[in-house]
């Protein structure tokens, strides 16, 4: 049998602008050492975003761990904190400045979701294709919303192929 080994790394922060910056300089490396650098840039932009969600929303404190995790073929970033409120994605006007953070993580990932984490937090989570890899992709589904509000426990969309 052919095993797969996961690789991981864990970050536990507060999320504050100056620590943002410091997440992004242990992801792009640990990235490297995976070789993965065509990666780097998407996962740090999608990083960024989620902990700018935290950092401007979480309550009841900004603390929250960062996991990014290479399996098979697919690097998954997620952030999970403990403010149990799902993300929404919002419809930003034109010239505004905020609500645009999801809709370009859903835009730039092969599939992203956020679900409820316990009774007092969540987790929101995107996925890249990890290029270069000798493992044979599964078919990425058509677009998927689960409705939060009928299922109660999260949302996950997943971008159809291409």
């Amino acid at each position: 049998m052919i095993s797969y080994p996961s690789r991981q790394c864990t970050v536990e922060l507060q999320a504050l602008p100056s620590r943002i910056g410091q997440v992004r300089r242990i992801l792009s490396a640990q990235l490297r050492y995976w070789h993965l650098d065509p990666l780097i840039d998407r996962a740090a932009l999608g990083v960024t975003e989620l902990l700018t969600n935290v950092h401007r929303h979480a309550q009841p404190d900004k603390m929250c761990t960062v996991e990014i995790e290479l399996l098979l073929d697919r690097l998954t970033v997620s952030v999970r904190d403990h403010d149990p409120q799902l993300p929404v994605v919002e419809d930003a006007a034109e010239l505004s400045t905020r609500g645009r953070g999801l809709a370009m993580i859903a835009a730039m990932s092969e599939s992203w979701g956020a679900r409820r984490d316990g009774e007092s937090g969540k987790v929101v989570w995107f996925t890249l294709p990890a290029a270069g890899s000798t493992a044979e992709r599964a078919p990425t589904p058509d677009l998927r919303v689960v409705d939060v509000e009928a299922v109660g426990v999260g949302v996950e969309v997943e971008r159809a192929p291409a």
